[in-house]
């Protein structure tokens, strides 16, 4: 039975073990598929692909993007993408300089809270990693701030949080096309359709399928049976792949595991066949 995980991060983004510390890690734990989908960026793959070279350890090149759907914000994941297309990773360097706009945004809301900052402290914790809310974190912890990721992200960067301010990216559609130009697979990262009830999140659903989303991210790290049932009939429904993943991110997500997510994530080896088959491969 092949061990599958189409969702991981590494310090390219916002995870906490290197390319190559992540393929052993994944090579140790039995894995067979591998996905790393950092977030806007594709360079930490060059890594990667030369760490997997004498194991057997199938690498999947990926990326997650953000994007505006419906007025919030949703991740698609691209698989299969061809990194050496020059238009797409002049696409992903306009993205990430979103990221940096957002970062300067919620520092100037941290300082009227009385909480000071600097951008050179994010990027310094960043490292080579596409900056992000989760770097944010760290200096919070860091700093005395907040005790853990959980309260820096409940109190603070989360959507609910008083330091939160929502990310200018593009529709949807927009990266969807950019996904597909560049010859990959547009999936919906972890749709928890948050806020919609049932016939709304069908409706969404049936729009993104439109629009040319290809899959969704049916079995995930943190879903419940009842979750992933939920998803599975949305993919069936408009004739979607399904992927699967734990988006594991090392210590930054200490309750998510490699390959398991909280214990229970399995992806079933018709889903990478079936991936496989609509990517040409």
């Amino acid at each position: 039975m092949s061990r599958i995980d189409l969702h991981t991060h590494t310090t390219f983004s916002d995870g906490s073990f290197a390319p190559t510390d992540l393929i052993d890690l994944a090579s140790q734990q039995g894995l067979d598929i591998l996905a790393i989908t950092d977030h806007d960026t594709t360079d930490g793959l060059f890594e990667a692909m030369e760490a997997t070279k004498n194991l057997p350890l199938e690498l999947i090149p990926g990326v997650e993007l953000s994007a505006q759907f419906q007025n919030r914000e949703v991740h698609i994941l691209g698989y299969f993408i061809n990194v050496t297309d020059s238009q797409f990773q002049l696409r992903l360097k306009t993205l990430r300089s979103t990221r940096i706009e957002r970062i300067r945004h919620i520092l100037d809301r941290l300082h009227t809270l009385g909480i000071d900052i600097s951008l050179a402290e994010v990027e310094q914790t960043a490292g080579t990693g596409t900056i992000g809310r989760p770097h944010i974190a760290q200096v919070l912890i860091a700093k005395g701030h907040v005790t853990s990721m959980k309260e820096a992200f409940e109190g603070l960067l989360g959507s609910h949080g008083d330091a939160y301010v929502q990310r200018a990216v593009p529709e949807a559609r927009d990266i969807i096309g950019w996904i597909i130009d560049a010859g990959g697979i547009p999936v919906l990262a972890h749709p928890y359709w948050e806020g919609l009830n049932k016939e709304d999140s069908i409706a969404a659903c049936q729009t993104l399928a439109e629009q040319g989303l290809q899959g969704l991210e049916v079995f995930y790290g943190t879903f419940s049976a009842r979750h992933i049932s939920f998803n599975l009939g949305l993919a069936r429904r408009f004739d979607l792949l399904m992927t699967g993943g734990s988006d594991f991110h090392g210590t930054l997500k200490p309750d998510i595991a490699l390959g398991k997510g909280r214990g229970s994530l399995h992806v079933p080896p018709k889903v990478m066949e079936r991936l496989r088959q609509a990517a040409g491969c």
